[in-house]
Parts: structure tokens; C-alpha cells; sequence
């Protein structure tokens, strides 16, 4: 599809008539997934106790992650295959399927299960959203397109966690996922025209497409293998455990080769150093994350509606930084713009940690958290600007692809280690096992910092 150039760009930009309604379905489907995002941190600490499923508690957090990386690879070779439409439409319904296990889930490992399918469907969503705005799009909209992906954090920020905990305290935490079902379905209704508008990739003029990458998505599900054995460590005997580490970390690191651009284990100038720092920056974002409504429930006596005012203040600071960094445009430099998000995560994290370890009034994590919500919030949208504007066409799929299993295996492999350390050091019962989780986050951004340093591919 042949984009517009900039000085024929409609008035209104992403909201004219061309693109609003393709611009409002692909931000209510964001919305959606926002939702559950804060709604399942918010209630996984009841979930925990009524499925009696404390050891598996970061596990339910990093089975869709680990799923997605399947998903986001199946889905940029299909992408790139096929364009976009036939994509987002199955990752949809897989989406939904997932969502109706875990809502019906009567034990944990149903509930694991369910999670599993819901990240297929997730991951693969997500890349298919990215090339459909490559498609859809002229490039000097892709800025506002991706901070109006992040905006949909606002609402489900402000009345998600809210929301969620009400639920689960009145009725069920069932029925969080089950009601994000019935409001999804809408939402994919939005979207059908504008696919219709994005015509399928065809044959090049030889009569070839890109092909299926058999091994790619071979090596996917190896790297899912090994980081669900990650997380499930601490459930083995020490002996097994040491075992199933060292093989895991040898699979991991062999399997994410071929998945990510060359270089970007080592952090190799582009878009590889783009693709480690998006994975670094989610790991020390999620790894903390996930354990605040914990801590504030467990540590603090926060009920569950009101343990989401954390997650409530990050998500509406993410959707507010990430307006202001679309309207600042290129008046703050994209990658020092990174850089800036990196240091308000750690001020972030640092601040949990301090709550955790010194029991500090609650208005320390919840402010720290917000500036660790804008951080995430000014940075996030510039990693997708950044890759396109670095990618050939032909690797688009791929390279946005590679850029959220990137956000995904990181923050499964924090997830691991962080889980880990909560479960040896006592779990919810001890301070210092909710100070472990948040060292190991403090230690990732740091090394997100540095690794923000890496400059421009040569000739870009």
C-alpha cells in the first residue's frame, strides 16, 4: 500500500476521516488489553489465596508472556507473509478463548493453561496492530498512532484496578474475565472495516513472498519452554533445580539468537541495542509491578480495590508522559527521551524498595510508582517510532516482531528470578522478600541505562 506524503497528509491526522475509525478500533483494542493487564495484577493476590497457588504466583504472570514470544513470532512471519488482516483476526479470537479459560479456571493450573492461550493470542495481537499502522498510515503519523496506543491506558488506568477489585470483592474475580470477553468482542468490531482496507501482501513479481520461517518458530517455542522452566525453579528440589537452570539459560540464550536482529544479545549499535533495552526496561517495569498490590495488600492491609491505587497512578502517568512526548515530537531527541524514562523507573523502583524495607508511609511507593508510570510512558512510544524509521520494509514484521518478544522474554526472565527470591525469602509474610523482588528490578534498570548509551545504525 503506497503511503501518502507528508504534505498531502489530511487534516485532523489520525483521527480524520480516513483513519478514525481504524485509529479508535486499534486503540480500544489496546484498551482491552490494558484492562487485563491491571486487572490481573490486581487480583491475583485473591486468586492466589482461593486456588491456594501462592508458588505459582509469578508463573501466572510469565505463562502469557512466554506464550506471546510464540505468538509474536508466528505472527511477524505471517504478517510479513500475508499482511496483517488475517493476523489480528485470529489473535483475537484466540485472545478471547484465553480469557474464558481463566475465567472459568477451577484450580490453578487451569488458570495456567488459560493464561497460556490468552498470551498466544496477546502476543500475535500486538505485532499485528504495528504492521497494520505501517500498512494503514503514512510514517509521520506513526508518532500519534503510538501515543494513542499508549492513551488507551487511561481509562483502564483510572478505573481498571478499581474496577477489578470491586468485582472480585462483590461477586468473583471470575467474572473480571469473563465481563473483558463480552467488551472485546465490540471492540474487534471496530477494527473489521479498516482491515478490510489493508490489502494482503501479495507475490513479488518472481512470484515469491516471504516464506515460513519453520525454524524460527521452532526456536520460539524453546525459548517459552525454557522460561516457563525458569518459573517453575523453585518447585524443584535444589539438585533439579540447578539442573533445569543451567539447561533453561543454555536454551534461552540459543534460541533467542535467531529470533531477535543479529547483535542484539550484545547490544550491537540500532535497532539490535533497541531490542535488548526494550527487554531490559520491561523487566525491571514488570518485575516490580507485579508485586506492588502484593505488598500493599500483604505489608500494608490495603483491600483489594484500593491496593490498585499504585497501578491506577502509573497507567494514567504513562498515558499523560506519553501525550506530551507525541506533542514535544522531535523537539526532545528520541533516545534521549529513552534515557530520561529509564531514570524515572529506577527513582521508581527504588522507592518500592524502600517502602518495602523501611515500612514507609504508602505515599512513597504510590508517588514513586507514578514517575516510574511516565517514565515507561515517554519512552515506550519511541521504540516503535525508532524501529520503523530503522527497518527496511522486508523487515518490519520481523523487527517488530523481535521488539515486543524482547519486552516479553526479559520480563519472564525477571519474573523467574524475582519469584525465586520471594518464595525462598518467606513470601508476602517477609519484607525482605518483597525488597529482593525490587533489588533485582533496580539492578535491571541500571543496566538498561547503560545499555542506552548505543548509538544509530551507520547511514541512519
Amino acid at each position: 500500500m503506497t503511503t501518502a506524503p507528508e504534505s498531502t497528509l489530511p487534516a485532523g491526522g489520525v483521527l480524520s476521516p480516513a483513519y478514525r475509525l481504524a485509529t479508535l478500533g486499534m486503540v480500544a483494542l489496546i484498551g482491552i488489553a490494558a484492562f487485563e493487564s491491571l486487572a490481573i495484577t490486581t487480583v491475583m493476590p485473591i486468586i492466589a489465596r482461593d486456588l491456594d497457588g501462592e508458588a505459582l504466583y509469578s508463573v501466572a504472570f510469565a505463562a502469557p508472556l512466554a506464550s506471546g514470544v510464540v505468538g509474536m513470532v508466528v505472527a511477524g512471519n505471517w504478517a510479513d507473509r500475508s499482511g496483517p488482516r488475517v493476523v489480528v483476526t485470529a489473535s483475537m479470537v484466540l485472545f478471547a478463548i484465553g480469557l474464558a479459560i481463566v475465567g472459568t479456571a477451577p484450580d490453578m493450573v487451569v488458570l495456567l493453561l488459560g493464561r497460556l492461550v490468552q498470551g498466544l493470542g496477546s502476543g500475535a495481537v500486538i505485532v499485528g496492530l504495528y504492521v497494520m499502522v505501517s500498512k494503514l498510515y503514512p510514517p509521520a503519523l506513526h508518532p500519534s498512532v503510538f501515543a494513542g496506543f499508549a492513551a488507551a491506558w487511561v481509562v483502564p488506568g483510572l478505573v481498571g484496578p478499581v474496577v477489578a477489585g470491586t468485582v472480585a470483592e462483590v461477586a468473583s474475580w471470575h467474572w473480571v474475565f469473563l465481563g473483558a470477553v463480552v467488551i472485546a468482542l465490540p471492540a474487534f468490531a471496530m477494527i473489521l472495516p479498516s482491515l478490510r482496507r489493508v490489502p494482503p501482501t501479495l507475490p513479488g513479481v518472481d512470484g515469491d513472498r516471504v516464506p515460513w520461517s519453520i525454524g524460527r518458530i521452532a526456536w520460539s517455542v524453546a525459548a517459552a519452554l525454557a522460561v516457563m522452566a525458569l518459573n517453575l525453579l523453585s518447585e524443584l528440589p535444589l539438585a533439579a533445580a540447578a539442573a533445569v537452570l543451567a539447561a533453561s539459560v543454555v536454551v534461552l540464550v540459543v534460541a533467542l539468537r535467531p529470533l531477535l536482529p543479529r547483535g542484539a544479545l550484545v547490544a550491537a549499535a540500532g535497532v539490535p541495542a533497541l531490542v535488548l533495552l526494550r527487554g531490559l526496561v520491561g523487566a525491571a517495569f514488570l518485575g516490580s509491578d507485579v508485586y506492588l498490590p502484593y505488598m500493599l495488600s500483604a505489608q500494608y492491609g490495603f483491600a483489594p480495590a484500593a491496593s490498585g491505587i499504585t497501578l491506577t497512578l502509573g497507567a494514567v502517568a504513562w498515558a499523560a508522559a506519553s501525550w506530551a512526548q507525541g506533542r514535544l515530537g522531535d523537539r526532545v531527541a528520541q533516545r534521549t527521551g529513552i534515557r530520561i524514562g529509564i531514570v524515572l523507573v529506577l527513582v521508581g523502583v527504588l522507592s518500592a524498595g524502600a517502602s518495602a524495607l523501611g515500612h514507609l508511609h504508602p505515599a512513597v511507593v504510590i508517588t514513586g510508582w507514578a514517575l516510574a508510570g511516565a517514565g515507561m510512558g515517554f519512552m515506550y512510544p519511541r521504540f516503535s517510532v525508532l524501529v520503523l524509521r530503522w527497518s527496511r520494509d522486508d523487515e518490519k514484521g520481523f523487527n517488530s516482531s523481535a521488539l515486543t518478544i524482547a519486552d516479553s522474554s526479559g520480563s519472564a526472565i525477571a519474573l523467574a528470578v524475582t519469584g525465586a527470591a520471594f518464595l525462598q525469602l518467606g513470601g508476602a509474610d517477609e519484607p525482605a522478600a518483597f525488597v529482593a523482588c525490587f533489588a533485582v528490578a533496580a539492578v535491571v534498570a541500571l543496566t538498561a541505562l547503560l545499555v542506552s548509551g548505543r548509538g544509530a545504525p551507520r547511514g541512519r
